[in-house]
């Protein structure tokens, strides 16, 4: 089969053997799979440990061809996501074929072992998966445009952002960095679960306008820099999931804690790389409460399907781009350059 093959300089398309069914797992035929934005990144060198070669790609939406003796929560036929987030417990956890580790991100023995028994990612024409990292999609069969569905991850990690704030019905929510794909995807789940109003934080302009135009519920705030402008601009509100990725400063993200109303919630979901200070008096006089979020789970891959089976979450607004596995370089080139609301999948 075909397969996009990461080794120490780069991606390449290669012939590979089809995977071998093995205990504890599932193989699929990958309908889609979101290729995100960061991918040359990771491509270029930032590897977090990643026994290369190995086929890169960290979740999809698949069709189970076949499965081991000891599974038993799906079987062939069924449409399944596959999140890539393997959990060992204990602060052990490893995203199969792509780089992030959970619990304190440096790894151990054990994350090593299951680095080396889960290789290989789903950036091919077939795939090997973990059973503990499926869920199944009932209904989806049915669902009139697939590579759409490779979008889920990202919305379910949003939720699981939003859900560590719950409720969000009724109430005021910002995402700061919503002109990203995670940031769209937190501003999408967040009208799909309720809430009275939805701030849109983040520098493009095209973006926010595009975001502005989801409906009346979503108010949109242009960074500035400074942070108390920013904080009145954002705010006051309940809930504010920081979903920025690499930034020269915490500023934007300390904006969006001085937004919070009393009893209000910060997430942190994204990949800012500073520390905060926090004020410790204004912390617990005002009762505010500060999260991380990392990934998802089953229970939420759930909740995120039911509300775009139903029709409350509206992928259509969602631009998809579509990209055969024949390109890597050009795939990945393309994703680079699409953001917000859009995203680019690869259909083998």
């Amino acid at each position: 089969m075909q397969a996009w093959i990461a080794n120490e300089q780069d991606v390449r398309l290669s012939e590979v053997p089809e995977p071998t069914l093995k205990g504890g797992g599932v193989l699929v035929e990958v309908l889609a799979a979101h290729v995100p934005a960061y991918t040359n990144a990771v491509v270029r060198g930032n590897r977090g440990g990643l026994p290369v070669p190995l086929v890169l790609g960290p979740s999809c939406v698949g069709r189970v061809l076949a499965v081991a003796p000891d599974v038993f929560h799906v079987e062939p036929g069924d449409i399944v996501l596959d999140t890539a987030l393997l959990d060992a417990g204990g602060g052990d956890e490893v995203l199969v074929g792509w780089v992030g580790l959970g619990g304190s991100g440096a790894g151990s023995a054990r994350t090593d072992r299951m680095r080396a028994v889960w290789r290989d990612g789903v950036f091919a024409e077939k795939a090997l998966c973990a059973k503990e990292t499926l869920v199944k999609l009932p209904g989806a069969e049915t669902y009139p445009d697939p590579a759409r569905l490779a979008f889920l991850p990202w919305l379910c990690i949003a939720a699981t952002g939003l859900h560590a704030a719950a409720p969000v019905a009724g109430r005021d929510v910002a995402v700061v960095g919503a002109t990203g794909q995670l940031g769209g995807a937190a501003v999408l789940t967040a009208l799909a679960e309720g809430a009275a109003t939805v701030t849109a934080v983040g520098r493009n302009e095209e973006a926010l306008a595009r975001l502005a135009a989801l409906g009346p519920r979503v108010r949109t705030h242009r960074l500035t820099g400074d942070r108390a402008d920013d904080a009145a601009g954002i705010g006051p509100v309940d809930i504010a999931v920081d979903t920025l990725g690499a930034t020269p400063s915490a500023a934007a993200t300390m904006a969006a804690y001085d937004s919070l109303r009393v009893r209000g919630t910060l997430v942190l979901v994204g990949g800012v790389r500073h520390d905060l200070t926090v004020p410790y008096g204004d912390l617990m006089h005002r009762r505010l409460t500060l999260r991380g979020s990392w990934m998802s789970d089953d229970r939420t891959v759930t909740t995120v399907w039911q509300l775009v089976r139903s029709g409350a979450l509206d992928l259509s607004v969602v631009e998809l781009v579509t990209a055969g596995l024949d390109d890597p370089a050009a795939a990945l080139g393309l994703a680079e350059r699409t953001t917000g609301l859009g995203f680019v999948a690869l259909v083998p």
